[in-house]
């Protein structure tokens, strides 16, 4: 178990001798993504020590039924435009929670340190001196490589594998998709679906729409799982056809086979969970 402290000069009240003093600290739990046996061992077994829970949109529900019944439960979920828990009040949550001697959880979809702004809550956490252990989660690239029955890297053929996001902060550089394919790296892009078609003009432009496959999973390991793959330049087409909507990622590689005229039509989207 890691923690991360930053010490600070803070002032303390008096607390009686004879109660006794946790040290204020907050977990950031990983709970993959999709159904709730994907977490680890230690998660599970932190949300069932856990006196108050900040979840996610995305968190399987049947997942806090791990928690004790009198853990108190609080949403801070964010749907798309619509952010009634902005990150500076979830920040304040976990940080007053934290200073009232709470044993805290920071549960989070697929792994915190992937995307999932746990960086940012643990800097906050850690401005007012409280402690934060990070455990981690299977992040969503591999639960969907997983779900396509295929792997993130294949040995002598793409021995680099990229993790970004479509959705990313102001002012920050977008990658260099025609050197990182043309590399032989593997792409997988969260949250991609609505930048898809920015993505593909790029690659037309190099002139590589044509020679890369793209494997695309919606909602990885949930009951609304979807699969399909398809070649880039039929991409933003496939997904609205086989309405494929965000949480989604995106896998880009370049096509063993040079002759893009074989490459894949777009497969039907799978339903593969019960």
């Amino acid at each position: 178990m890691k923690l991360f402290p930053m010490p600070l000069n803070v002032t303390t009240r008096r607390v009686p001798d004879n109660v006794a003093v946790r040290p204020a600290r907050v977990t950031l739990v990983g709970a993959g993504p999709g159904t709730r046996d994907l977490i680890t061992l230690r998660g599970a077994q932190r949300l069932k020590d856990a006196d108050v829970i900040f979840y996610d949109r995305l968190i399987d529900p049947d997942l806090l039924d791990l928690a004790r019944r009198d853990a108190k439960r609080v949403y801070v979920g964010k749907a798309p435009g619509r952010h009634s828990w902005p990150q500076a009040k979830i920040n304040a949550g976990l940080v007053a929670a934290a200073k009232r001697g709470e044993r805290v959880v920071r549960l989070k979809c697929g792994d915190p340190g992937v995307f999932a702004r746990g960086a940012e809550e643990a800097e906050a956490l850690q401005a007012e001196g409280i402690a934060v252990e990070i455990v981690p989660g299977v992040t969503a690239a591999s639960a969907a490589a997983a779900a396509t029955g295929t792997f993130l890297t294949k040995r002598g053929r793409n021995d680099t594998l990229v993790l970004t996001t479509a959705h990313k902060a102001d002012h920050s550089t977008p990658p260099d998709w025609v050197r990182l394919l043309a590399s032989g790296a593997r792409v997988a892009v969260y949250m991609g679906v609505s930048k898809a078609r920015d993505i593909v003009d790029l690659l037309d432009s190099a002139g590589l729409a044509h020679k890369t496959v793209v494997d695309i999973v919606s909602h990885a390991e949930t009951r609304q799982q979807k699969t399909a793959q398809c070649c880039a330049h039929r991409l933003a087409k496939v997904i609205a056809e086989q309405n494929i909507s965000n949480p989604a990622i995106l896998f880009f590689s370049l096509s063993e086979n040079s002759d893009h005229n074989s490459l894949p039509e777009p497969s039907p989207a799978l339903v593969t969970m019960a």
